[in-house]
């Protein structure tokens, strides 16, 4: 939680704009955003788009509310503008219905975007963080961590993505994991790999 007030805060200094996913473990804020946008009174404006591929049938809905006065008097963050959620449907086309999945979202936003904005600026954000994922598995066994005290696993999951941003822009044509080990093994290349701070951006 105190990590993502710290990205909210910075991306309005840098009159930037944000939608920041909300997460189980961020306490009574996610639970406030998940019970106010599941409400079927709450006004929101929405929409729906469906997408085929691959021999599956993807349905995406989006909502979004900024009445949050509310919401801003008990949590007052940084920037806030509106709330939303996605709610994703995914099924093969010749798989039996009952078998979708579904999966629901919800997101602060320093911006009341158009649903149709929100709903492609997620849908970019989701494919970006399942490849993520993917690397962080792969290269740093993210998977088969158990730190779980205190924000230990947040901010370890933070430096692992430092470290692949610090390889991934190294020019060397050795594999990421290659990169991360020769690191560990040779002072020289550490040194190496940490000097691409003066260019690193955050993926």
């Amino acid at each position: 939680m105190h990590c993502h007030r710290q990205i909210a805060e910075q991306v309005i200094d840098q009159d930037g704009r944000y939608a920041l996913r909300l997460k189980g473990n961020q306490g009574s804020l996610h639970d406030d955003v998940q019970l106010f946008l599941d409400d079927p009174a709450t006004p929101v404006a929405q929409t729906t788009q469906v997408n085929k591929g691959h021999g599956r049938i993807e349905t995406r809905s989006a909502a979004v509310s900024d009445d949050i006065a509310w919401l801003q008097k008990w949590h007052d963050w940084p920037g806030l503008q509106a709330v939303g959620k996605v709610t994703a449907r995914r099924r093969m086309v010749v798989q039996n219905p009952a078998d979708a999945s579904m999966e629901t979202r919800y997101y602060l936003l320093s911006q009341a975007f158009p649903p149709e904005r929100f709903n492609d600026i997620v849908r970019s954000h989701w494919g970006i963080e399942n490849r993520l994922h993917w690397v962080l598995d792969v290269t740093c066994n993210e998977d088969q961590a158990r730190n779980r005290k205190g924000h230990c696993a947040e901010n370890l999951a933070l430096l692992r993505k430092l470290a692949l941003n610090l390889a991934r822009l190294e020019p060397s044509k050795s594999s990421m994991r290659g990169k991360l080990k020769r690191a560990g093994w040779d002072n020289s290349f550490l040194i190496t790999i940490l000097s691409q701070f003066a260019k690193i951006h955050m993926r």
